[in-house]
This record gives C-alpha cells, structure tokens and sequence, in this order.
C-alpha cells in the first residue's frame, strides 16, 4: 500500500484542484500509474466512472464511455501524473522481466525490472523489499497473483514470496527472463531461460526464511520435496507421514509442486503406513 509524503499531499492536492477531481480520486489515479510503470493504468473509481484503462499513446476506456467530456478530464489527469512520476528519481522501472498467463490464467500485475528507490512522493514501504537484503539489489522484480518475486542475475540467485515464506533458489546457469503461473490453486510456477520454460521446482533451494536448506545435484520438485517427508526407517510414525502429507499439501497450494508431483509423493508416504 502506497502512502503519501506531506509533500506528495500537496502534490496530489493542487492536482486534484487543476483538473477537478477529488483528492482521493486523483491519488488512486496516481497509485494506477505508478503500478503502471508510468505508461499506463487499470483503474476503478466513481469519478472516473467505474473501472476503466489508460495507456499513454491515445488508449482510454472508461465505464461511462460515451462521456467524452470526461474522457478528455481523465486523459489529461493521466497525462500529468505520467509526468511527474516520470520526473521522480527511482519511481520507475525499466526493464524487459516479463510475466505472462499459462494455461488460461491471467493476472492483474505485470513484472518489471529493476528496483524503485526513495521519492519525495511516497512513503518507503518496508515490504517492497521483503527478499534477504544479503542479496543486495535484484535485476528485476515482478509479482503473479499472490506470488512475487526478485531475480539476482549476478548472484545467481532467486527469492520467491508465496503468502509471507521467502524461498531463496539457487539459479545454476540459468539466465531468467520471465515467469508463469497456472491459475488456481496449486497452480505451478515456471520460468523461461535459454533452456526454454523450466518448472521452478527443478531449481535448488538454498534457504528458506533465512535459514540455509541442504541442496541436492541435480535437483527436481521431487528432491525439493524429500525434506518434508518422514525417514524411510520402519519407526516413522503415522504422526510423521500425515504431517509430511500435509506440509506437502502446502507446497503445492504455493505453486512449488505441481497436482501430479503431490500424488505421487502422497502416495509412496501412504504405503509406508
């Protein structure tokens, strides 16, 4: 969530007097552009006439289409918010870290890369840096969904947020370009590279919320998925196996294994009972 600085108010306030629209409605605009990296915006907002989109080039849909009058008022608010974002050090990204659907999903946010500094517009937001900060300054960033993520091409590295845990993976020799996501629960994550769209699940982890995990060569969803589960040894209780069961269920609500892969650990943890 975005906040304002008190100069970032009287910023919005001798906007939102200009072009007469309210305060509110002139810092959601501002909030969708920005989102927009600057050069576009998804919007819902009374004033504006419900949901509608700008993209800077002529594009405008509004709710209220046929208000041309209103159409020219949102355009030219558009216009000079794209303008003073432009004119923030840091505020936008540039880029080519793509995110795209895959098999019929869609999501609301597009990746871009890069990192946004400080401005006198907003508020620093301690979460737009939720990734170790021994990592330094990610290549790109991007968020699917409820799943984001900040690729370290130098390091080698990729942080995954799913739902608050952060799973850092090493990225081997892998040069990321993007990322998918099936929609749906349990839809998995995979990413594009030289090698074409690999599952996410086949890269190493190397920790997890701050704490190192024990890696594996070479490494699937399979191996990702062994530290779940209950000792191979006559003496694992059934406790063990339905809590392994169930932390397995947790993966594959986070998108890290896919339905197939949880069957089928689901089942060899079934037979040792």
């Amino acid at each position: 969530m975005q906040h304002l600085t008190p100069q970032g108010q009287q910023i919005v306030e001798d906007i939102a007097l200009r072009h007469g629209f309210s305060q509110d409605a002139v810092t959601h605009m501002l909030v969708a552009v920005l989102n927009g990296n600057g050069s576009m915006a998804q919007f819902s907002h009374p004033e504006f006439g419900g949901s509608g989109q700008w993209m800077q080039g002529g594009m405008l849909m509004l709710g209220d289409m046929f208000n041309s009058s209103l159409k020219g008022r949102v355009d030219a608010l558009c216009y000079e918010l794209s303008n003073l974002l432009v004119n923030q050090p840091g505020l936008l990204q540039s880029g080519s870290f793509q995110s795209q659907s895959q098999g019929g999903g869609s999501f609301q946010n597009q990746a871009t890369g890069g990192i946004r500094g400080e401005s006198d517009l907003f508020v620093p937001d301690p979460a737009d840096h939720w990734w170790p900060q021994a990592l330094g300054a990610p290549s790109a960033t991007g968020s699917q969904n409820n799943v984001k993520y900040a690729y370290f091409a130098d390091a080698r590295r990729l942080a995954v947020n799913t739902g608050g845990d952060v799973w850092v993976y090493d990225t081997l020799d892998h040069r990321i370009g993007g990322f998918s996501q099936q929609q749906g629960t349990g839809g998995s994550i995979s990413f594009g590279s030289q090698y074409g769209t690999i599952d996410l699940g086949r890269l190493p982890v190397v920790w997890r919320n701050g704490q190192p995990v024990e890696t594996r060569a070479p490494a699937s969803a399979s191996d990702h998925s062994r530290q779940y589960r209950p000792a191979s040894s006559p003496g694992a209780s059934e406790g063990d196996i339905f809590a392994a069961i169930e932390r397995l269920g947790d993966l594959r609500a986070k998108g890290i294994l896919t339905d197939e892969e949880f069957n089928v650990k689901k089942a060899e943890l079934l037979a040792r009972l």
